[in-house]
């Protein structure tokens, strides 16, 4: 199978599936003549025009807005921000319009429509372009929210995504797109909604997405060292998610471990913890930890956001905690 970057894996399913469906196009902040800020639509421009890969003014909440009202007239459109920080300017759209439009008009209207881009982290990019905002639209009826974690998960979920019929925020990472992974050439989708066993384990669950999963793989790596066996599960869907995955898997090792770059509060792993503690708590040998960032604007400095960030010491000190305590 080849090895290709979680970016190609992105255009590759975009390109796909705007190849057998004309209804389907592209927009955002340099999608096309700079080929995306990250590259993510190279080549969509040469392949497609102007008409299906558009560059738009900065204005998220006008493209927004205008693709939004593109479904109503059978269009699929692909709306990409250049990250999820800047989403909050036209979140107004997506909350009061493409997530009610099939309710508010009596299932007359479907908003088959994809918001796509990175959230979360990228390094040092301070307070106001390193929000994780995973959390904020799983909240919304209407919505169903993705948080891949490489571009074999990526390239499927994200043709699944575009297929939908609903409204779906397809979320990435400006610190994953060079990653590298085996993607098949082949035609191929991945369910919305079903997690993924990444890794099976005995003795504790470990519940994570995104990029951060990566901190759960090297602790468990340095666990299995010392004979413990960590099963991680990788949501892939935040909404909706699949509880029945977490719920099994911790019927099993009896421990449960939730990672997610995300502040503490209100957040997915508060509503994991609340959904095993209710359908579960019999089989919990231990209380549930759950790790998050500082509950502080991410820092700017390389120093403190290193500090600020979960990474796989504490992984680490978290599983030891529910087994031993």
């Amino acid at each position: 199978m080849r090895t290709i970057q979680f970016r190609e894996a992105v255009c590759e399913a975009m390109s796909e599936e705007m190849r057998n469906d004309e209804s389907i196009f592209l927009m955002g902040e340099e999608v096309a003549e700079y080929n995306g800020a990250y590259k993510a639509s190279k080549g969509m421009l040469d392949e497609f025009g102007a008409k299906r890969v558009i560059d738009t003014p900065i204005s998220e909440a006008g493209f927004a807005g205008v693709a939004i009202g593109s479904t109503m007239t059978g269009n699929r459109p692909i709306v990409e921000y250049m990250t999820f920080n800047f989403s909050l300017v036209g979140i107004d759209q997506i909350i009061n319009n493409a997530a009610k439009i099939r309710q508010m008009s009596g299932g007359q209207f479907n908003c088959p429509i994809v918001f796509r881009g990175p959230t979360a982290s990228a390094g040092q990019l301070a307070a106001t372009h390193s929000q994780a905002f995973e959390n904020w639209f799983a909240n919304t009826p209407g919505l169903k929210v993705i948080v891949p974690s490489n571009p074999y998960d990526a390239k499927g979920l994200l043709k699944s995504a575009i297929r939908d019929d609903d409204p779906v925020i397809f979320m990435e990472s400006e610190q994953m797109y060079g990653d590298k992974g085996e993607v098949p050439e082949g035609e191929y989708t991945i369910p919305i909604g079903v997690a993924d066993i990444k890794r099976e384990g005995s003795d504790v669950t470990i519940v994570s997405f995104g990029k951060i999963i990566k901190e759960a793989y090297k602790a468990a790596d340095e666990l299995e060292k010392e004979n413990i066996s960590c099963e991680i599960i990788d949501l892939r869907t935040v909404r909706p998610m699949d509880h029945d995955a977490i719920l099994n898997s911790v019927k099993k090792t009896n421990r449960l471990v939730i990672l997610e770059e995300a502040w503490p509060f209100g957040n997915v792993a508060t509503e994991i913890t609340y959904q095993v503690q209710s359908q579960a708590f019999d089989y919990l040998d231990a209380p549930i930890e759950k790790i998050n960032t500082a509950d502080t604007p991410a820092p700017y400095s390389p120093v403190l956001l290193k500090e600020w960030l979960p990474n796989r010491e504490d992984v680490i000190k978290s599983v030891k905690k529910v087994l031993y305590k």
